[in-house]
């Protein structure tokens, strides 16, 4: 895909006190108006890998994962918008309720920060934050 870079992506999300980092190999690209950002996640049983696409516009963030997870999740600041959630074992309706939503990008690097509160089945399941961090790739002939 023309116009692709190729980055290193640093996740920090918290949901309520419990932290998490990691940093994944993904992929930087445009297309119209919209910035997208892709990564693939190691999947909870070690098995199947959950492929990311974030996608970037003005004023929304929405984040989509197809694997062993299916889900879909939209953040604008100041509304609440509907998503879902579909693994093996369950599935359910969610609405996200975006406090924050900052997006410094220069190219294909900067730092996206979003903060939300999760609504599953019309009751509040956490308040979450989360970073990435996208840095590009500097050495990509070290495997």
């Amino acid at each position: 895909m023309q116009g692709m870079s190729r980055v290193l992506i640093t996740i920090n999300s918290r949901q309520d006190e419990e932290k998490v980092e990691q940093t994944l190999a993904g992929q930087v690209f445009q297309k119209d108006k919209s910035l997208y950002i892709r990564y693939e996640e190691p999947g909870a049983s070690g098995a199947d890998s959950v492929r990311t696409l974030v996608k970037v516009t003005q004023d929304e963030l929405k984040v989509t994962r197809h694997g062993e997870v299916e889900s879909e999740q939209s953040f604008r600041k100041g509304d609440s918008l509907p998503g879902f959630y579909r693994s093996p074992y369950t599935r359910f309706d969610m609405v996200t309720h975006t406090r924050e939503l900052s997006v410094r990008m220069q190219g294909p690097t900067g730092e996206i920060h979003w903060e939300y509160e999760l609504e599953v089945h019309d009751v509040l399941s956490g308040h979450f934050a989360v970073s990435l961090t996208i840095q590009e790739e500097v050495n990509p002939h070290d495997d």
